[in-house]
């Protein structure tokens, strides 16, 4: 009798294993336990934020505090962190410089809706770091994107902004949308959602330069929203050459070019766009850009800020339907000072990059012995393994290799074994603080896991 496959293990197998870690989970944690029975209920499905329910494990671990690249939760355990926030905390959780920002801003005051000489040096450094734009600040990346849409729409007179099938920016309404069937389309599952998106947005697939330039013909895309690599998905790195013709494209049928690097500042200093010499009309970049603060900064090019001002020289007296009240606040500035200047440093990504290096190797070897149809890919210090044959090209082929059972009893035996990685996706970030003996733990856990499964 033929047992069906899921990623090259057996059902049952992959069953019986999911429920041995679970059960050890659970019962290693009793105080989280007890505390979330106890606590939990103010909260709307016992969790703060709603996608905390997509972890894994039976019940979440508490922590109790964190430093480097390292958590220790109320049960007492020590965990190497390899999430790091998602993103967020990727240089390391509290960054010396960024915790004595803190509490020197902390003296001054949080927030003034006035700038300080340190926003003027932020501002110095944001140009240094990533390029010369005429900078905005907001509190997170899917702002910054709102944001920047706008400005888009404003200047070309468009309505519609081009994103790539499976992408991911945030919460952002104007991303919402996917194919289906080779059909733009909300998304599906999304929440209390009653407009058809697609009337503001459309979609190709990345990597397919004729899809989207039959999109840019229709002559109504205000702009490109692109992350260089797609992530938040099973991560799909791009063509050679499909950046520079996604640059051509927008030249010549006057669409903007948006560049988001939330998640690929991993890939170095400066971001992809440095490292490959990308020519974006605007940037954004959130997450961690502020040492784990909440933060994100958008900026334009010279000729697109010319444009947006002739533009809001004739705009008619109201609100411009951009910002926040919190953001741009001078707690955020003195973060960014000390991100960017102190802890963002070639020296921080030379030692990620190695990391990121030992650790993918590390990991597509383990495959490699165990003869799993899985595959490993990395940009810069972002590293993932993916149950499933690769490279993928596309957000549709991303999709399909996502194996949530797989993932799900990876995540909880990894965690079992003092390893600790991003709940969605199986990313693992290596940070400045990140040591190589935490590496090599997590390889030889990563190895234990597969032994298990595969045999």
């Amino acid at each position: 009798m033929t047992h069906p496959l899921i990623a090259g293990i057996s059902a049952d197998h992959l069953t019986a294993f999911a429920a041995r870690e679970a059960r050890r989970y659970a019962q290693s944690r009793p105080i989280a336990a007890e505390a979330m029975a106890k606590g939990a209920g103010a909260f709307l499905n016992g969790v703060p934020m709603h996608w905390m329910r997509d972890w894994p494990m039976p019940h979440l671990p508490l922590v109790a505090k964190a430093k480097g690249a390292r958590l220790t939760d109320i049960d007492g355990y020590g965990i190497d962190d390899f999430c790091l926030g998602d993103t967020g905390s990727m240089f390391g959780h509290s960054p010396e410089p960024v915790a004595k920002a803190i509490r020197q801003q902390a003296r001054r005051g949080l927030t003034y809706m006035l700038p300080t000489q340190t926003a003027l040096e932020a501002g110095r450094l944001l140009t240094e770091r990533f390029g010369p734009f005429k900078w905005q600040i907001a509190t997170t990346a899917t702002d910054a994107n709102r944001f920047a849409l706008r400005v888009a729409r404003a200047v070309t007179g468009r309505p519609k902004v081009l994103v790539f099938n499976g992408c991911y920016h945030g919460t952002l309404d104007d991303t919402m949308v996917e194919l289906v069937d080779g059909v733009p389309a909300n998304r599906r599952g999304l929440v209390g959602q009653v407009q058809d998106l697609t009337r503001a947005a459309t979609v190709a697939e990345f990597n397919d330069l004729s899809g989207v330039e039959a999109l840019l013909k229709q002559g109504d895309v205000a702009a490109i929203l692109t992350e260089p690599v797609m992530t938040n998905c099973c991560m799909v790195l791009p063509d050679p050459g499909f950046h520079d013709g996604l640059r051509a494209l927008c030249t010549q049928y006057g669409a903007l070019l948006i560049i988001d690097e939330t998640h690929t500042i991993s890939s170095a200093l400066g971001g992809y766009t440095h490292a490959h010499g990308l020519s974006p009309d605007m940037f954004v970049v959130g997450k961690c850009v502020a040492g784990g603060l909440p933060t994100a900064v958008w900026g334009m090019t010279d000729a697109v800020a010319a444009r947006f001002n002739a533009y809001e020289a004739t705009r008619p007296p109201g609100h411009s339907g951009m910002g926040t009240t919190l953001s741009a606040n001078p707690l955020q500035f003195a973060c960014l000072v000390a991100t960017l200047s102190e802890v963002m440093t070639p020296e921080a990504y030379a030692h990620m990059e190695q990391g990121a290096a030992r650790l993918a190797a590390g990991l597509s070897a383990a495959i490699e012995k165990h003869k799993a149809p899985w595959h490993v890919v990395r940009v810069g210090a972002r590293v993932e393994f993916i149950c499933a044959l690769g490279p993928l090209r596309n957000g549709t082929e991303a999709a399909a290799a996502h194996q949530p059972q797989v993932e799900a009893a990876v995540h909880t035996a990894l965690l079992n074994r003092g390893c600790l990685i991003a709940p969605f996706h199986n990313m693992m970030l290596i940070s400045p603080a990140t040591k190589t003996r935490q590496i090599d733990r997590l390889i030889a856990a990563f190895d234990e896991v597969l032994t298990t499964l595969f045999t």
